[in-house]
């Protein structure tokens, strides 16, 4: 009788969780490259029946890979996890929070929003612990640590979120055979990288293809050199003044920034069709000229993302390389920063579930899962770069480790109006001619403006 009392309770147990450590896509224990002891603490959190519910910006093939992901911590606890992925994040989780009916976890594209909703009391402040594991585990953790620290409804800053899978800005895209046949190096400092800009026009060749046509979007990439040129020539509190504007926009700092862009871009025979083709030339097609016979140029500065738009028959890691957007070897105190952005996990309506599915974000295991599926990349030190689907990502992914100093895109950190808007609107005008300087001060007067309404 008491064994019949015992399988009956054993398959309600089961019949409200389903998930099992055989089904799971890479079985627990039997691949040595995983983290299975991060697997295995998951096993002390009882979550037996309770549900999780996480909305975030993964739909696609995103969204079964991260609910692969999502399998093991139900495996190891016992939780019903539910994702849902939307296109429409960004307004739907505004109208959720605000109406009551926000998920346990949600996961932001851009840590503005989240520092939006925290200043209105929607996050709920992650523990110390978990702060301490980010410091700890993360590389450039302090990076990551002040990219999640937001004011909370009193004006104190809190720790609100972990980030989870990080996208890589600060590459130059080149074909190993050009520079092969054309006996070029890789660079390895700014000094260097602007030396063989030089030397390609002295070979009678073009350095660059730079595009910023992105139809309403024209602009943006422009703003990338910014960003990555200014963490270069600038300490990263430079950097974070400008996001928030306590460094103005027109600040002499801001200005050489721009100009350093310009010496690159604003020079007709840097860029392919000259500087007057850099603003109509849509950033799609730029790298295109890479793989022409005889190469219209030789490098293009884009981000990971940009192979997408590679010829087809064009094989990355074969045909197509990337190397680090070098800092400068004058300016050794600054380390190596990157760009680039991720995604953050926060807790839109707490329970003991949600602070351990987020814990769970931060661990090892988490990371590996995802990194062995492809299209993830990792700054936690603790993830074995061996699980990594490919060598292009595993390469990407030291980058990240490297960096001393890791800063989210400013653009997508300053109000709409500004990084969305006058900044790209600017870099047009400074590729078309206007000066540096009255293109600052223009951006300012719009966020002067902005200030006042």
């Amino acid at each position: 009788m008491k064994k019949s009392l015992l399988a009956a309770a054993l398959a309600l147990s089961f019949s409200a969780h389903s998930v099992f450590a055989q089904d799971l896509i890479f079985p627990p224990g039997k691949d040595t490259r995983f983290n299975w002891s991060s697997y295995d603490a998951l096993k002390s959190e009882h979550l037996q029946g309770k549900k999780i519910t996480v909305f975030g910006p993964w739909t696609g093939d995103e969204k079964t890979r991260f609910e692969n992901v999502i399998a093991y911590f139900e495996a190891a606890t016992g939780a019903d996890v539910v994702y849902d992925g939307s296109d429409s994040f960004e307004q739907q989780i505004v109208i959720d929070t605000q109406g009551g009916s926000a998920p346990n976890v949600s996961i932001f594209p851009q840590p503005g929003l989240a520092s939006d909703l925290a200043a209105k009391g929607y996050l709920t402040p992650l523990s110390e612990k978990a702060k301490e594991g980010v410091l700890k585990d993360y590389a450039a953790g302090k990076s990551w640590v002040k990219l999640a620290t937001f004011k909370g409804p009193h004006h104190k800053d809190h720790f609100y979120g972990v980030f989870y899978r990080a996208d890589l800005k600060s590459l130059v895209w080149y074909s190993p055979d050009n520079f092969a046949d054309a006996g070029y190096q890789v660079p390895k400092t700014m000094e260097q990288l602007k030396a063989l800009t030089k030397q390609i026009v002295a070979d009678g060749g073009t350095p660059w293809c730079i595009g910023l046509g992105s139809g309403a979007a024209t602009g943006w990439p422009a703003t990338d050199w910014v960003e990555d040129l200014l963490l270069r020539m600038q300490p990263p509190s430079v950097y974070d003044g400008w996001v928030t504007n306590k460094v103005k926009f027109n600040d002499p700092r801001i200005v050489d920034a721009i100009k350093e862009f310009g010496w690159f871009a604003r020079n007709n025979k840097f860029v392919y069709g000259g500087t007057s083709a850099v603003g109509t030339t849509d950033f799609r097609d730029s790298p295109k000229g890479l793989f022409t016979s005889p190469p219209q140029c030789y490098m293009v500065k884009q981000a990971s993302f940009v192979t997408a738009f590679f010829p087809k028959d064009v094989e990355v890691g074969v045909d197509a390389d990337f190397f680090y957007f070098p800092p400068f070897a004058s300016k050794k105190d600054l380390g190596r920063p990157v760009e680039g952005a991720g995604t953050l996990a926060t807790i839109t309506k707490d329970s003991k579930g949600a602070h351990d599915f987020v814990n769970f974000l931060r661990s090892p295991i988490a990371h590996e899962i995802w990194m062995a599926q492809g299209g993830f990349l990792s700054p936690d030190l603790k993830a074995n770069p061996a699980v990594y689907s490919n060598d292009i990502e595993r390469r990407e992914g030291k980058i990240l480790l490297d960096a001393t100093t890791f800063r989210f895109d400013a653009s997508d950190l300053m109000p709409g109006r500004i990084g969305a808007g006058a900044f790209w609107t600017g870099m047009v005008n400074y590729i078309n001619g206007e000066p540096a300087k009255d293109v600052a001060n223009d951006i300012q007067k719009t966020w002067d403006a902005l200030k006042k309404n």
